[in-house]
């Protein structure tokens, strides 16, 4: 798509008559909404100044770049604007600006007219058109100038993964990305790659737009970079930089000062990035790609799992009835949050959610709209939380077939991919595949876990206990711990809190028994070590398992098979008690939502928090002299 496509004469406007920003924003605004691009003006106007109040789209050299991404816009187009005498916009280097290019994109509207976006970001960072520009005495004149350095009506260079030198000592990486990924994530790239070419850097610039992410980095060119430039506004994925010199910036600085940032880049002395999280991400093992897609779409569900569950329980405040309004416990606040919790609310949503970004995580944004609607008839097929998993890995790998089928295309039919061919056949196909093929078979395995889990009593509910909460000890916060975590959220689905009750203690166990240890063997830990006492308290008590995690990676040998013991033995008596905590999440904190027998829950965490402490502590040795010597040089 050209930009003059979007950009016509029915929205340039030559002469504004403002001075100042709020007044060009509303003659532009207006200038869309007489060209029939706006379903609501209002709607569009407020998205705008949302959009500024985040930072100013003012990015300098008399150039202010406004821009929306929402269902007010009925078609995508770019407003132009000139001020001869300029207008103070906020603008990052404090210049007023003269041109002002407003875009109107819709909310999931087609990836060409984000390219077209793109390309003119790259086009304004050359002073030569901007000078034409400022000087152009008509609209034809401008729209000339536009097409002219408009080079082709294909993809943006961003779209090829373009990559990196074979070889070279002082290769540069960057990312970039704003808000709403369409002016300033292009603007950055290229004033990146333009400054870098000007001083003979390589480089290779990653955007994360509203496409989607284009030009990837790769984990051998990021293994052979010097350094790593991210300019973002927004969460990119930064795990993956581990051990590199990283310089972290606002999208905008990426803008204004790319020699800077690659000066600092290129710095060998700064101190290296320590990612919080080590899961590398991997181009390579599906082993690797299968546990990243299935914890993206578990870690989205999550706050609906937790808020939904909580707001149940809380229901049950007035009586286990009290929702139905036959019964005498009948209360209607209780109701509201019970139906704000329940199937018609967060909990509906948490399967479509699951599967919905299981599958974004597997072919981005074009595979969300099919996964969800695969988890949602999951739920209707009666496959539940195993029909939505799998609806979610279908919905995901078909898209990314879909993708590799259609890119043999030509460029003109580029923009029905998003808008027609991915979302029908994506959406058409999970759908068919659901209800004949998978929904059958996942609907008599969820009945038969239902069934299996509600007639579990005496020593296979102990049994089931010991491991669940064994489980989560063994990496504490790594592929066990969300496997027996996962478990027990299908079995919420079911009907079930024993298994949740089991995964939730043992994961308490590990920080409360390192805490514990410390206290009764305090003079086997350094004094930086007892330090953690109270976090790693506090940590437990709230189910966060990964405070033990310092103590495990520092003595895995003595440390993980002491929680092990103390976690299956909290599970399991929890499980003999007839502990069920009606909540996901929470710890102490909704543990008595187990009206009857949250006392015999604490009880079992004591236990079990005692036996990890005790076994821990007896088999760690004493300090070394030499750190008893640092110890009391500390005192």
């Amino acid at each position: 798509m050209r930009i003059t496509e979007l950009l016509t004469q029915s929205t340039i406007a030559m002469d504004l008559n403002a001075s100042t920003k709020n007044t060009v924003i509303d003659e532009l605004v207006e200038t869309l909404w007489q060209a029939g691009k706006l379903n609501d003006k209002e709607a569009y106007r407020e998205a705008i100044h949302a959009r500024e109040a985040q930072s100013t789209t003012g990015i300098g050299e008399g150039i202010a770049i406004p821009h929306a991404k929402t269902d007010a816009v009925k078609i995508p187009a770019i407003a132009f604007g000139k001020s001869k005498p300029g207008v103070d916009y906020e603008s990052l280097d404090g210049t007023p600006a003269h041109l002002f290019f407003m875009i109107a994109a819709p909310a999931g509207g087609a990836q060409t007219h984000l390219d077209a976006l793109a390309k003119l970001s790259g086009i304004l960072m050359n002073e030569e058109v901007r000078a034409q520009l400022l000087n152009a005495n008509s609209k034809e004149e401008v729209l000339a100038i536009i097409d002219q350095n408009d080079e082709s009506a294909a993809e943006v260079e961003e779209v090829v993964a373009t990559p990196a030198p074979a070889a070279d000592d002082n290769l540069i990486l960057a990312v970039t990305a704003c808000p709403t990924g369409i002016a300033h994530t292009y603007m950055a790239a290229d004033s990146l790659k333009n400054k870098a070419a000007k001083m003979g850097v390589p480089i290779k610039v990653e955007t994360n737009g509203s496409g989607g992410v284009k030009n990837k980095l790769t984990e051998d060119e990021i293994r052979r970079a010097k350094g790593i430039i991210v300019a973002a506004d927004v969460n990119v994925d930064t795990a993956r930089f581990d051990g590199k010199n990283v310089v972290m910036v606002p999208v905008a600085d990426g803008i204004k000062r790319p020699e800077e940032l690659i000066n600092m880049a290129q710095d060998d002395s700064r101190p290296k990035f320590a990612a919080s999280n080590k899961a590398r991400t991997t181009d390579s093992g599906e082993k690797k790609g299968f546990y990243k897609h299935l914890m993206s779409g578990v870690s989205n569900m999550l706050p609906f799992v937790i808020a939904g569950g909580i707001l149940i329980a809380l229901s049950f405040f007035w009586g286990i009835k009290s929702s139905d309004p036959t019964n005498a416990q009948y209360n209607e606040f209780a109701a509201a949050l019970n139906t704000i919790g329940g199937g018609k609310g967060a909990f509906g949503l948490m399967i479509p959610i699951l599967a919905g970004f299981i599958a974004l995580s597997i072919a981005d944004r074009p595979a969300l709209a099919p996964g969800m609607v695969g988890g949602l008839m999951a739920v209707q097929g009666g496959s539940g939380f195993l029909g939505g998993l799998i609806a979610g890995f279908l919905a995901g790998y078909l898209v990314k077939g879909l993708k590799a089928l259609f890119s043999v295309l030509p460029p003109a039919l580029e923009g029905i991919k998003p808008t027609l061919l991915y979302p029908v056949l994506g959406v058409g196909l999970t759908g068919l595949i659901m209800y004949y093929l998978i929904n059958p078979p996942a609907k008599w395995l969820n009945d038969l876990l239902t069934t299996t889990l509600n007639n579990m009593n005496g020593t296979n509910i102990i049994l089931l206990g010991l491991v669940l909460g064994g489980m989560m000890a063994i990496d504490m916060g790594g592929p066990f711990n969300k496997a027996a975590y996962a478990f027990g959220l299908a079995a919420i689905d079911a009907g079930n809190y024993a298994p949740i009750t089991a995964a939730m203690i043992g994961g308490m166990v590990p920080p409360l028994a390192i805490a514990l240890a410390m206290i009764i063997f305090r003079r086997k830990f350094t004094k930086v070590q007892r330090g953690s006492t109270v976090s790693n308290a506090v940590m437990g008590a709230s189910f966060i398992t990964e405070g033990a995690i310092p103590f495990a990676a520092a003595d895995p040998l003595r440390v993980i098979p002491s929680m092990i013991a103390g976690s299956a033995t909290a599970g399991a008596l929890a499980m003999a008690f007839g502990c069920r905590v009606p909540a996901p999440h929470g710890g102490m904190f909704v543990i008595w939502l187990d009206k009857t027998h949250w006392p015999m829950f604490l009880l079992a965490l004591a236990i079990g928090t005692i036996v990890s402490a005790l076994i821990y502590g007896f088999i760690k040795p004493k300090l070394t002299e030499e750190e008893r010597q640092a110890e009391i040089a500390m005192e």
